[in-house]
């Protein structure tokens, strides 16, 4: 059974750094993406990046690109996203999101994941 843990959020001041941990496990097989999605206040849930296992790619949402980043450790069971220069829009739950068959073209679709972490809430105060 695949579960997802996270960790790593807080309340932080604008310009601060934070990075989220997301450890999966009972992941089998080579393929699939992890992905993080985060919920403003009052908001949609809306991507912010992701890691494809076949072939190592990331990807970053435009609005973040520059100042967030993802990556894996060696086994690749857990995902990071480290949140630079942080701002206030940046307020909302983080979450994590696993799935095995994901394709290329659904990674941004929330929908399109099977399993998700707890979340974690990420404060910026101005």
């Amino acid at each position: 059974q695949v579960q997802l843990v996270e960790s790593g959020g807080g309340l932080v001041q604008a310009g601060a750094s934070l990075r989220l941990s997301c450890t999966v496990s009972g992941r089998t097989g080579s393929g699939g993406a992890m992905a993080w999605f985060r919920q403003p206040p009052g908001k949609e849930r809306e991507f912010v990046a992701a890691y494809r296992y076949m072939g190592g790619r990331t990807f970053v949402e435009d609005s973040v690109k520059g100042r967030f980043s993802i990556s894996t450790d060696n086994t690749k069971n857990t995902v990071y996203l480290q949140m630079n220069n942080l701002k206030s829009d940046d307020t909302a739950i983080y979450y994590c999101a696993f799935d095995q068959r994901i394709i290329l073209s659904s990674l941004r679709f929330s929908r399109e994941y099977d399993h998700w972490g707890q979340g974690t809430q990420v404060t910026v105060s101005s």
